[in-house]
C-alpha cells in the first residue's frame, strides 16, 4: 500500500486534510522526531525520557464504550464500563477529527496476539512521536510474523489526540479524557491524556471482548517458561508483582501483561513490556534493570539529572508510577513473538493490604474459580488517578478494568482449562504481612521469590500443608529459603487477637463482595471461599 493508498483509508474514517503522514518509522526514525519536537530527552545509554502532564496513571472513570445494538447484550455494563450513545461517539470523533486537520500524525500498523488464527491487526494513530514509540515497543511487528509492513485493512484503528480536551456538559464525559471503545465501527477514541497506558490498556479491553468469544481465555497475567518446558501464568493487578515475578533469569520471559490461552496453549497479546519501575535495583530487578539502559525503552516520568543524562529510579517527585516500555527482546531469552504450551501453574498475585493473607497457598480448582472472581487485591499507588497509597479492593479476574464481558464467562473458560490441562493453582501474597498497611510490612521480594521458586518447581508438592482456618486455602508447614514463622501471617502479627480480628474482617467482605456473582457459580464454587 502506498502513502496515497493510507491517506485514502485514513479520509474514510474522517481524518482528512492531515498535514504529514509519518507512516512506519522505526524506532530511530521516531527517536529523531521526537527529539526535534522537544517530546522528550535522550538518557544514559539511549533511552527516551517522556513526561505524560496532568495524567500519570490511567483514568478508568473515564472509559466508555458504546452502546451499539450488535455488542449491547454482551457488555458487562456498570461502574467498569460506562456507556455512551453511537450519537455522542458521532459527535466527538468528528469534533477529535477536525482538530487533527492540518497537523501531522505518526501511524503505526501492527498486531495484537501471537496466534495467526486469532491476532487482530490493529492501526495506532498518534499525534506525538513517542507514543508511536511506545505503540512499536508494546505490540508485535507485522514483520516478526512475516507479513508486510502496512495492514491494509486493520481490524481495529487507535486515534490518540491527547491535546484535544473535552467539554464534559457537551461531549457526555466526565473530565476532559476519554477512552472510547466503538465495536460497530471498531475504532477506539482517546484524547485528553497523554498518559500511553491507555493505548495499551485499550486494545486489551478490546480483545477481552473478541477472544471469550472464540473459546479462548484472555488474561490480565504475565507468562513465562522453564527447562522442563514448564509454563507458568501469573495473575494479578498492575504494580503487584506480575512483571517483576515473570522476568527470571532462570526462565525464558513470554509476556509480562497480557495473554490469551486457547486449544494450543499460551500466548501473548503484546510485543513488549511495561513495567514500574519506582526504587527498581539492579540486585533484585537485573533484566528490568537493564531495560532502562537500553536505546529503544521509553522511560516515562522518572527523575533525570539533566547535566549528566543519568536517571534517578527513586524519584517518585511526579509520580510513583514511573513507567518503562520496552520490546520484550530486550529481555535475555525471551520468546517473540511469545507463544507456548499449556500452563503447568496458576499463579494468583494477591497484594494483601490487610496483611492476613497466607504468603503462599495451594489452590483447588473450584477455590481458584473463586479466587479468581473475586480478585482480592490491592490498587497501588498511582497506577490509576486519584491513588496515592495502597487500597484494598476485589477487582474481578485480576484486572476488572479492563474485563468487558461479564466476568463469569472468563470464570468459566478459566475454570474449564484448569480442569481439561491439570493445572497446579496457587494464590501469592506479594501485599503486607504482620500488620496491615501502615503498620506491617511490603512482603520481602527475596521471600516471594523463593517460595514461587518452590511452587512452580514441584517442590512444595512434597511438603506438608495444613488448611488455613480462615481463608479454607492449604498452607505449606515448610519451604527452602523462607523461616516457618513467615509462612503463618498470625505468627507475623505482635497482637494475636488483632490478626484474628482482621482475617475476620476480610472473610466477611470476601463473601459481601462475592453475592453478586452467586447466582452465576456452582454450589461448590459458592462455598469455596472463606471458612468464618
Amino acid at each position: 500500500m502506498s502513502i496515497e493508498d493510507l491517506e485514502d483509508k485514513l479520509y474514510e474514517i474522517g481524518l482528512k486534510n492531515i498535514d504529514i503522514i509519518r507512516w512506519n518509522l522505526t524506532t530511530a526514525q521516531l527517536y529523531e522526531e521526537a527529539i526535534r519536537r522537544r517530546e522528550g530527552f535522550f538518557a544514559h545509554r539511549g533511552p527516551l525520557v517522556t513526561r505524560t502532564g496532568s495524567f500519570t496513571g490511567r483514568a478508568p472513570n473515564d472509559k466508555f464504550i458504546v452502546d451499539s445494538p450488535g455488542s449491547h447484550d454482551d457488555v458487562w455494563w456498570g461502574s467498569v464500563n460506562h456507556s455512551i450513545s453511537e450519537e455522542k461517539f458521532d459527535r466527538l470523533y468528528n469534533k477529535v477529527c477536525v482538530f487533527l486537520e492540518g497537523k501531522d500524525l505518526f501511524v503505526q500498523d501492527l498486531l495484537a496476539g501471537a496466534d495467526k488464527h486469532s491476532e487482530l491487526p490493529i492501526r495506532i494513530i498518534t499525534q506525538m512521536a513517542w507514543h508511536s514509540i511506545f505503540a512499536r515497543n508494546l505490540f508485535i511487528r507485522p514483520s516478526n510474523f512475516n507479513r508486510k509492513i502496512g495492514i491494509d485493512e486493520p481490524e481495529f484503528t487507535v486515534v490518540h489526540a491527547p491535546h484535544f480536551h473535552a467539554q464534559p456538559s457537551i461531549d457526555g464525559t466526565n473530565s476532559e479524557a476519554f477512552i472510547i471503545i466503538n465495536f460497530a465501527r471498531k475504532i477506539v477514541l482517546i484524547g485528553g491524556t497523554q498518559y500511553a497506558g491507555e493505548i495499551k490498556k485499550s486494545i486489551f479491553s478490546v480483545m477481552n471482548y473478541l477472544l471469550p468469544q472464540q473459546g479462548i481465555l484472555s488474561m490480565h497475567a504475565s507468562a513465562n517458561i522453564g527447562e522442563n518446558d514448564d509454563v507458568a501464568v501469573f495473575f494479578g493487578l498492575s504494580g503487584t508483582g506480575k512483571t517483576t515475578l515473570s522476568a527470571d533469569p532462570g526462565r525464558r520471559l513470554i509476556g509480562d501483561d497480557e495473554h490469551g490461552w486457547g486449544d494450543d496453549g499460551v500466548f501473548n497479546l503484546e510485543g513488549g513490556c511495561y513495567a514500574k519501575v519506582i526504587n527498581l535495583s539492579k540486585e533484585k530487578e537485573p533484566l528490568i534493570y537493564e531495560t532502562t539502559r537500553c536505546f529503544g525503552t521509553v522511560i516515562e516520568n522518572v527523575g533525570i539529572d539533566f547535566r549528566h543524562r543519568q536517571l534517578d529510579l527513586d524519584d517518585d517527585s511526579l509520580t510513583e508510577n514511573t513507567r518503562a516500555a520496552y520490546p520484550i527482546t530486550h529481555i535475555p531469552g525471551a520468546i517473540y513473538p511469545g507463544k507456548a504450551g499449556h500452563p503447568r501453574n496458576i499463579v494468583m498475585l494477591t497484594a494483601d493490604a490487610f496483611g492476613v493473607m497466607p504468603p503462599i497457598a495451594k489452590l483447588t480448582a473450584v477455590q481458584a474459580m473463586y479466587y479468581f472472581l473475586s480478585g482480592y487485591t490491592a490498587k497501588v499507588a498511582g497506577t490509576e488517578a486519584g491513588i496515592i497509597e495502597p487500597q484494598a479492593t476485589f477487582s474481578t479476574c485480576f484486572g476488572a478494568p479492563f474485563m468487558t464481558l461479564h466476568p463469569s464467562v472468563y470464570d468459566a473458560l478459566l475454570g474449564k482449562k484448569i480442569r481439561e490441562h491439570n493445572v497446579d493453582c496457587w494464590l501469592l501474597n506479594t501485599g503486607w504481612s504482620g500488620g496491615p498497611y501502615g503498620i506491617g510490612e511490603r512482603m520481602d521480594i527475596n521471600h516471594t521469590r523463593a517460595m514461587l521458586n518452590a511452587a512452580i518447581s514441584g517442590e512444595l508438592d512434597k511438603v506438608s500443608m495444613h488448611e488455613d482456618p480462615v481463608f479454607g486455602v492449604l498452607v505449606p508447614e515448610t519451604c527452602p529459603g523462607v523461616s516457618d514463622e513467615v509462612l503463618r501471617p498470625e505468627s507475623t502479627w505482635s497482637d494475636k487477637a488483632a490478626y484474628q480480628a482482621k482475617a475476620c474482617e476480610l472473610a466477611r467482605a470476601f463473601r459481601e463482595n462475592f453475592r453478586q456473582f452467586e447466582d452465576m457459580v456452582s454450589e461448590k464454587v459458592k462455598n469455596a471461599g472463606p471458612k468464618v
